[in-house]
């Protein structure tokens, strides 16, 4: 490959990366500003109980949870065989609009309906977007391609949400969104200026796309998403209450603690992407427990504030390293349906986010504390791995993939 065309191919690469960046941005900021939602959209109950406030709050992130959930598999089968630049240009601008109604909406009501809706699009760009990388990056580096677009999402949990975050808690949770709204607007222009032209495929149907789902291993690799990074949710959407009220720090040092995750991100992100082009199931196996490990002991030690910033970093790393093998796995075993396999990756991410953010929120309203969504995550994390042990015993009996 010539260095122009090289340069062209970094520069398109870094259009949906920025698109990525957007994404992690409308999805993880709602974490850092969930008191100000609670206490702005709920005011009666954070008057009286601020713990079921902020739990019921977390339905704003089960909403948008949910619409990525609903939208990867029907948006991806039914656009597969259109243009896939046109695509994520059109994902791009339902997250513009859709940011912009979670800031307008007058209600808690109004505002779950507005990211259900924000959510819509999520999966089916990342899906998109990672066949436009996997093109661009060549054979034999899919799980890279992978990881270099979802490390938009991870930088945005480095330096995105922690900034916006400051902003929502200066003034006012709205003001996040309005910003996230601005970033999907830039990003809308730099694919337009920089993504070449890539057909869909025209031989795809939505019968043919959705005949993924008769493959018990796709079954199998979507659970293991769900479950196994719902603890990652679980502890994420709850970190704000989990700084100020375990470790007994002031407001403004939650935004230090989305840095530190934000950055284990980044950085297993990379890490997963070579880990995946070694061997996606065997990734998986190894990376669960490791999770539950780390969840216990970031339970063990949260109290401590210095320990639980390093806790927070090495929980992004290890909970990020284990998407992009997730992502490749569902590619290998999907046959035919690619741009669904590649979408139903962030449909599992966001049962997980659902999942997580759900059971995280039941038991802290049901008077555990803030650290029980720990344990929470560990319980899923070991969940994920039975159902990864089944998917590799499957395997070996004669269901063919890239163990």
């Amino acid at each position: 490959m010539s260095e122009p065309d090289r340069s062209r191919t970094r520069l398109a690469l870094g259009a949906l990366a920025l698109g990525g960046f957007g994404v992690g941005a409308t999805e993880f900021v709602a974490m850092g500003v969930l008191p100000q939602i609670a206490q702005d959209l709920l005011p009666q109950l954070w008057a009286t109980s601020p713990e079921d406030a902020i739990a019921r709050a977390g339905v704003v992130i089960t909403a948008y949870a949910l619409g990525v959930v609903l939208g990867a598999a029907t948006i991806a089968a039914a656009t597969a065989k259109l243009p896939r630049r046109s695509l994520v240009i059109a994902f791009a601008v339902a997250f513009t609009v859709g940011s912009i109604l979670s800031a307008m909406a007058p209600t808690f009501e109004l505002v779950v309906i507005a990211r259900f809706l924000a959510g819509l699009p999520h999966g089916a760009y990342f899906g998109i977007a990672s066949l436009i990388a996997a093109d661009l990056m060549g054979p034999g580096k899919r799980g890279q391609g992978v990881a270099l677009v979802m490390s938009g999402l991870t930088i945005a949990n480095v330096v995105g949400v922690p900034a916006i975050t400051v902003v929502g808690q200066q003034f006012g949770w709205r003001a996040s969104y309005y910003i996230v709204a601005a970033v999907f607007a830039l990003a809308t222009a730099a694919i337009a200026l920089t993504v070449p032209r890539q057909p869909g495929n025209p031989r795809a149907t939505i019968r043919a796309e959705l005949s993924a789902f008769r493959q018990p291993q796709v079954w199998l690799a979507l659970a293991v998403g769900s479950v196994g990074l719902g603890g990652f949710f679980a502890v994420y959407s709850y970190v704000a209450p989990m700084v100020t009220e375990v470790a007994g720090l002031g407001q403004g040092w939650v935004s230090l603690a989305l840095v530190c995750i934000g950055s284990g991100m980044t950085v297993g992100n990379l890490v997963g992407g070579r880990l995946a082009d070694s061997g996606a199931l065997r990734a998986i196996t190894v990376l669960l427990p490791v999770i539950a490990a780390w969840l216990v002991l970031l339970w063990a030690v949260a109290e401590q504030p210095f320990l639980l910033f390093a806790c927070l970093f090495g929980f992004g790393a290890v909970t990020s390293a284990l998407v992009p093998s997730i992502q490749t796995r569902l590619m290998d075993v999907a046959g035919r349906a690619q741009t669904l396999a590649a979408a139903l990756n962030h449909a599992a991410l966001n049962v997980g986010n659902a999942l997580g953010a759900a059971l995280g929120g039941a038991v802290i309203a049901a008077q555990f504390g803030y650290l029980a969504p720990a344990w929470v995550g560990v319980g899923l994390a070991v969940l994920g791995l039975l159902v990864a042990l089944v998917s590799r015993a499957l395997e070996r009996r004669g269901n063919p993939a890239d163990g």
